[in-house]
């Protein structure tokens, strides 16, 4: 196929700088007079990934400022995360460590990679390029398929275990998808999605045909398919809440260029901690967690199929779990826990957050509770992971952190044009990773003159640090006045009988919008309207208080616990 050509803008040498397509799709001269660069040849036989990448004009630029994200022209992902780790650091290390007790080595991992691609490849006529449909559980097996789908050259599409069928029939359609390795616990909904052509081979049943009976007759290591940098790896889907979903492509070289720029400058994992966390695999939250930064480090990821609170909690100081991913939610259900009993968390020392904001009250709570510090961050599915964060000295409570080396933002109004700091506005990112929608119109909201606008109203202050105020589509205007939800939150959790918390507008004819606050009592508390209107007087200008309020037993979440106030405004 024809390659795509897009420039580099000089940043003093030709590995490092920001790649953008010309306006016209086509190459234009860099402001450096350096020669245009050209999405390197495919090694995908399947051309559907590469053939509905957004037009040209339509990419954000991309930077390659740190000479750690100077990737080669031919990288597979797979390989550099699993066969570079054990040839710089042996195979016997633990890798992937399950709920069960049961611990695979970086050998064993291999030896079960490499069988279940050549499975894909010489059984299921799996060739490079297409798509591969993940469904199960969070387990080892779930992430050695997710690894052997990319080291085959194949395209990782994984989904979540809850999806229903009228959900997983729309992203097989608009990937399309012809394979699908599925946990035979959850092969129910993937059948009903009747997806037409789709072959699906089962794993963790006893049948003839299932996958770890497959691999049995396969014993020979698997050479990685010798894809470009720049060949589509995974298509990750937003959850679709207020609309069709988007699948968000991203090529081999984004899944290392998170590793290098979030995980190796501001978590700085070692390679004997044990990272766990809540999110699955199917969230790129989850997959860059539990998979992509420690087997980047040589470190090992305990995953568990089922990591709410009350299971998380024991298995952090049963597995002696160094590095824990999961949302604010959970950080406060654990709280709550561990006031009622004692868990030694004494082997953790990194706790990161992200999928919602974390209220300032949580992160000083979970300090005073464990003496840690949670790592805030923001990532998005478009960017693949967290690109503003803060770790150790430099958290400020109560903000996201500073941009992460590797990336830039900025806070900008609705023309694009950067705000003074302190004024509020939308937030513009742009990193070595960058917003690649498959053959969605909407590339166009998002990614506009270069940037990627992640739909985040943040203020950014004189030094750098970006504090989040709502999500552009949560504020909240009343009677003239601009309220940011996620900060009458914070005032609501303050109160010490509120569990949870959340805020929304309400139609309202006289004022535009009201605010409305939904919160869930502390188990045992009882709480009136009346006395939480008294306490929200005492805590905020009144134009912010809510005008109504509403009790709930719990607060609609996905799974992995971030809030969904569409569902909240439904109930109105």
């Amino acid at each position: 196929m024809t390659p795509v050509t897009i420039t580099i803008r000089s940043w003093g040498k030709r590995t490092a700088g920001s790649t953008r397509f010309g306006p016209d799709q086509g190459a234009q001269p860099s402001q450096g007079g350096e020669p245009a660069l050209e999405l390197k040849p495919s090694a995908h036989a399947d051309t559907f990934a590469r053939d509905h990448l957004p037009p040209p004009h339509a990419w954000p630029d991309l930077l390659f400022e740190l000479p750690e994200l100077a990737y080669p022209d031919r990288l597979n992902c797979a390989a550099e995360l699993l066969d570079a780790t054990i040839a710089r650091l042996g195979p016997e290390r633990p890798a992937f460590r399950s709920g069960t007790g049961e611990t695979w080595s970086y050998g064993e991992l291999r030896d079960r990679v490499d069988r279940i691609a050549h499975v894909l490849t010489a059984d299921l006529g799996v060739v490079p390029g297409n798509r591969v449909l993940l469904r199960g559980p969070t387990g080892p097996w779930l992430a050695a398929c997710w690894l052997a789908v990319v080291k085959a050259g194949a395209v990782a599409v994984t989904v979540l275990a809850q999806q229903r069928a009228h959900e997983l029939a729309t992203v097989c359609a608009m990937a399309r998808v012809g394979h699908a390795l599925c946990h035979e616990s959850v092969l129910e909904d993937l059948a009903r999605a009747d997806v037409p052509g789709l072959r699906v081979t089962p794993y963790g049943g006893t049948g003839q045909k299932d996958l770890l009976r497959l691999v049995e007759q396969h014993t020979e290591p698997f050479p990685a398919v010798g894809t470009s940098a720049d060949d589509v790896a995974l298509i990750a889907f937003t959850s679709g809440t207020t609309g069709r979903p988007k699948g968000c492509m991203h090529f081999h070289r984004d899944v290392l260029a998170i590793a290098d720029t979030f995980s190796r400058h501001v978590l700085r994992p070692r390679p004997d901690d044990v990272f766990a966390g809540s999110p699955p695999l199917g969230f790129t939250f989850g997959l860059g967690g539990l998979v992509v930064f420690p087997l980047r480090a040589g470190a090992s990821a305990l995953l568990l199929e089922q990591a709410v609170p009350r299971v998380l909690l024991p298995a952090l100081a049963e597995h002696r779990v160094t590095v824990l991913f999961t949302a604010p939610t959970a950080y406060r259900a654990m709280l709550d826990a561990l006031d009622g009993e004692a868990h030694d968390l004494s082997a953790l020392r990194r706790c990161v957050s992200a999928g919602e904001n974390l209220p300032a009250a949580t992160w000083q709570a979970w300090h005073e509770r464990t003496g840690l510090r949670i790592i805030n961050g923001i990532g998005a599915t478009e960017l693949l992971h967290i690109f503003i964060s803060a770790a150790d000295d430099d958290i400020r409570p109560g903000t996201t952190g500073r941009v992460v080396p590797g990336w830039q933002a900025r806070v900008v109004d609705r023309s694009g044009r950067p705000v003074a700091d302190g004024e509020p506005g939308l937030l513009a990112v742009r990193g070595p990773v960058g917003c690649r929608y498959l053959a969605d119109p909407r590339q166009g909201d998002y990614v506009r003159d270069g940037w990627n606008l992640t739909g985040d109203t943040y203020i950014r202050d004189a030094d750098g640090y970006f504090r989040y105020v709502a999500r552009a589509d949560d504020m909240i205007v009343s009677a003239g006045y601009n309220i940011a939800g996620p900060e009458v939150e914070e005032a609501l959790l303050r109160h010490p009988d509120v569990a949870e918390a959340a805020v929304v507008g309400r139609p309202d004819e006289r004022r535009g919008q009201i605010v409305v606050a939904y919160a869930v009592p502390r188990p045992g508390a009882v709480l009136t309207e009346d006395a939480l209107r008294e306490f929200m007087r005492a805590e905020l200008a009144p134009h912010k208080c809510p005008r109504a309020f509403v009790f709930l037993p719990e607060l609609p979440r996905t799974p992995t616990g971030k809030l969904q106030r569409f569902r909240l405004r439904d109930l109105q």
